[in-house]
Parts: structure tokens; C-alpha cells; sequence
């Protein structure tokens, strides 16, 4: 693990999150000592990025096998697959995801910061330590006299507390590499409009992984495996209705729209307007026409009205318009890697599940009998997960836990009340028990079933 520290957290969060990793059922089913240690490793793993890249290949447009070699051809221009480098990088398929192509991280690597630091904001951060470019936007301090062609050292500001513009910053900062300017900056700073474009290129990042961007577009789509295993999961079939509760970006929808191989229709919905685009953007650059996309509050999504229900193409609908409902829902986000930083209180992390059930009960409803609802979450939580599946089946008689296919997380966690054959029917991915799969000799392929960023599945039948 490199030297850079785990997740920093409000105490009353660092506090919260322990009880749930040390709860009664846990602490009787594994032990005392192996909870604690599970819930240090948690903090530990947050702070890094998985040991592995993920790309959900477009296989409605192109055979796994021909997308997999026109990849490995693009990224040996980077200098980091093939002949030209003299190093060759493995990419793999997943062998229980057909869809699915891995790539490993190298790192940490031995990489010395220099003296001229460049600033970027946390999200910035994480984005390079999962494979990116600095982009202007994403800096906020650096040298006073910064010129094109500058070798840099970039730092993450995990605490969002450096002023933008600032030519140095003292405060809570880690390295993530180093690399070399392609902007003044003067470029960055001192323009009327906003900045657009790579900044700085890193060429020695502490963690070694391909840059995606413009790589393939229509072929290849970066994406959590967990998120990819929610599509496989929902089980969508050509000429279905689905419905994507919480769609934006839409890299669920864009996957449930292939799945389908593009027959029949995807209703993708998101409440916040600025984020439609993304989604018709991804859908068009994936070649795909199925989706249908509507800016709406999907807790609204269920109409009552006999009149306005025919002839209606958009939302509001009628009850049971659909035969599956993914429901992704808006959550915490405390299983999201890597995560160096949290500034949100305890009562931020507790707000979301009254907003998830009211999503539960519009899915319930505009679901149709027979079928499918898949609740899941890319947070660590028992209540917004485990506990909120406990609800639902109190809640909602008419719904009954299905097995999972492919089921390559762990099963759910204790402490909720779930019965133990329930629970084996959730699927968690657990980064805190990854680092026994993560050492070098172990095939890739295991690594990224367990070395994932935290994440939760239910999959529900409306009987």
C-alpha cells in the first residue's frame, strides 16, 4: 500500500461507520478482531484506487475478441501495451462477464515529488489516480511563473481548502505524481472564459493506467465492474420496457440498452436537467436508439390520473408499465475509490434513506407482476443497503429476494435482521476483504471480483 494516508473522515462519520462494522450480528459471526481489522482495511482501501482497470466493451456493435485487439493496439500509442514500450500490458476478459475486459494498475510506483507543485482539487485527484490527465478546471494552485513544458509535481487539496489561484498552498495535500505542463499559467488563471483542455500531462503518475480519453469511444465504456454486474443482474431481454430510475450518467442505461441488443425500450429518467445531455450523449456515441430519455423526479414517475394515463408516452406513467426497474439510487457514496477526503457531516451521510424508500415505493408500483426490481447502491452502509432490503420485504408482500446471476461479490452483511438465506442472496463487494486477493501472483481475473469500489445489490421479484 503506498505511504499516502487512508480516508480522512469527520470523527462522528469515523464513528458511524465503525458501529456498523462492529454490530452484534457481525461481531458473532466473524469475531471481534476481524471486525476491527475489516473496518481499518475499509478506510485503508477508499483512499486507493482499485488494482485494476475496468471497460465494458460495446459487444452489440463488435465481438469481445475484435474489440480486445483493436484496444491493445490504441494504448500501445501510449506507450503502455506492446512492442514500443517493450512493455506489455494484459488485457483479459472477465471469465464470468462476457462483456467485460481488465486492465491492471501498476502502483503505487516509486515516484519522487520535485519542487514546483501544482494544486488540483479532490475529485481532480482521484480522477488521476485512476488513469487521467490534470484538465484545467481541476487546478487550483500553481507556481507563480508556471510556463508550457514545465515539469510539475501534482498534489491533491483533500480538504477543499486552497484558494483558486494561489501560487502555494500549505494546507492537507498528497501527491499523486508528477507530469508536464501544457498550459501557462496565465492560461489557467487569467482568462474571462473557463479553461478548457489537458493542463498538465502526467508521465509519472504514482499509479500507472491507461488514458481513456478519446480511446474507442463507441467501442469501449469505463465503468466500476460492480456497475456492470447490476445490468447482468437486471437481466434485461430484447423487446422489454425497463425503466432507469436515477439514470445519469447513463452508463447503466447505455449497458441495459445493449444487453437488449437495442429491441424494445429503455425509459431512463434523472431529475437534475444538466445531466439529460450526458446521458443522450452516451446513448449516441454507443450507437444506441432504444433509450428514451425524460428529465423528472422519479419519485413522481407514478400516475394517478386515469386520463392522463392513455396515449401517454412520457412520465408520469401508470402503474405497472414496466418489467424491470433498476433502481441505482442516490446514496452516500462511501464505497466510491478512490476517496482520499469526506467533508460530510453525519447527518449528510444519514439524509438518504428516506429518499431511497420513497424511490422503492414508485418502483414497486410501476412495476409489473412478474417482474424484476434491482435495488443497488456504491455506498458501505447497512441502511441504505441491507437495512432498506429488510423494509422493502416488510413493506411490500408482494416482493421476494431472487438469486443473483452472476453472484461474484460476497453475500450481504449482518446486522439488518435478514435471515442468513437471505442474506446470501444479496451481493456485496467488499473492498476491505480484497487485500489477500491483491497480491502480484494472483491472476488478475480474481483480483477484480473482490478489489472493486463498495457496492451493493439487491435483486427483488414482484410476485
Amino acid at each position: 500500500m503506498p505511504v499516502f494516508p487512508r480516508i480522512s473522515l469527520k470523527p462522528e462519520v469515523s464513528d458511524y461507520l465503525k458501529s456498523i462494522f462492529l454490530n452484534k450480528e457481525l461481531l458473532t459471526a466473524v469475531g471481534h478482531q476481524e471486525a476491527e481489522q475489516r473496518f481499518e482495511r475499509l478506510l485503508t482501501c477508499l483512499s486507493h484506487p482499485p488494482s485494476h482497470t475496468c471497460v465494458r466493451a460495446s459487444t452489440h456493435l463488435a465481438p469481445l475478441e475484435e474489440i480486445r485487439k483493436r484496444l491493445a493496439q490504441e494504448l500501445s500509442k501510449q506507450h503502455l501495451c506492446g512492442s514500443s514500450s517493450g512493455v506489455s500490458m494484459e488485457i483479459v476478459p472477465h471469465p464470468c462477464i462476457p462483456d467485460v475486459l481488465l486492465l491492471p494498475v501498476d502502483g503505487p510506483r516509486p515516484v519522487e515529488s520535485l519542487q514546483s507543485e501544482v494544486v488540483v482539487g479532490a475529485q481532480c485527484g482521484s480522477a488521476v489516480l485512476r488513469g487521467a490527465h490534470v484538465f484545467a478546471p481541476g487546478i487550483v494552485a500553481s507556481p507563480k511563473f508556471m510556463k508550457t513544458g514545465d515539469i510539475v509535481s501534482v498534489f491533491s487539496d483533500i480538504d477543499g481548502k486552497c484558494t483558486r489561484g494561489a501560487t502555494s498552498f500549505q494546507g492537507q495535500k498528497v501527491f499523486v505524481g508528477n507530469g508536464v505542463a501544457e498550459m501557462d499559467r496565465s492560461a489557467i488563471f487569467c482568462t474571462n472564459e473557463p479553461t478548457k483542455g489537458v493542463a498538465v500531462h502526467m508521465t509519472e503518475p504514482l499509479y500507472q493506467s491507461p488514458s481513456f480519453d478519446g480511446v474507442l469511444p463507441s467501442l469501449v465504456f469505463l465503468q466500476n465492474l460492480p456497475s456492470v454486474v447490476v445490468g447482468h443482474v437486471l437481466g434485461p431481454r430484447p423487446g422489454e420496457r425497463v425503466l432507469d430510475m436515477c439514470a445519469a450518467p447513463g452508463g447503466k442505461s447505455c449497458h441495459i440498452a445493449s444487453l437488449m441488443k437495442d429491441q424494445g425500450e429503455v425509459v431512463a429518467l434523472d431529475k437534475i436537467r444538466n445531466k439529460i445531455d450526458r446521458i443522450c450523449r452516451n446513448a449516441q456515441m454507443l450507437c444506441l436508439e432504444s433509450i428514451k430519455v425524460f428529465c423528472f423526479d422519479s419519485v413522481k414517475a407514478v400516475s394517478r390520473d386515469i386520463d392522463k394515463q392513455r396515449g401517454t408516452e412520457g412520465p408520469p406513467f401508470p402503474p405497472e408499465s414496466f418489467d424491470r426497474v433498476l433502481l441505482d439510487a442516490p446514496c452516500s457514496g462511501l464505497g466510491q475509490r478512490p476517496n482520499m477526503a469526506s467533508t460530510w457531516s453525519l447527518k449528510e451521510i444519514c439524509s438518504y434513506q428516506p429518499l431511497q424508500r420513497k424511490l422503492i415505493h414508485a418502483a414497486v408500483s410501476l412495476l409489473k407482476k412478474g417482474g424484476v426490481l434491482v435495488y443497488s447502491t456504491c455506498t458501505v452502509t447497512l441502511a441504505e443497503n441491507e437495512e432498506q432490503v429488510a423494509w422493502a420485504l416488510k413493506t411490500f408482500p408482494c416482493l421476494t429476494l431472487v438469486p443473483q446471476d452472476p453472484h461474484i461479490g460476497t453475500e450481504g452483511m449482518p446486522g439488518a435482521g435478514l435471515l442468513p438465506d437471505q442474506l446470501c442472496l444479496l451481493q456485496r463487494f467488499s473492498p476491505e476483504l480484497s487485500l489477500e486477493q491483491t497480491q502480484p501472483n494472483t491472476p488478475l481475473s480474481h483480483r477484480a471480483n473482490t478489489d472493486t469500489i463498495g457496492f451493493f445489490i439487491a435483486k427483488f421479484l414482484k410476485n
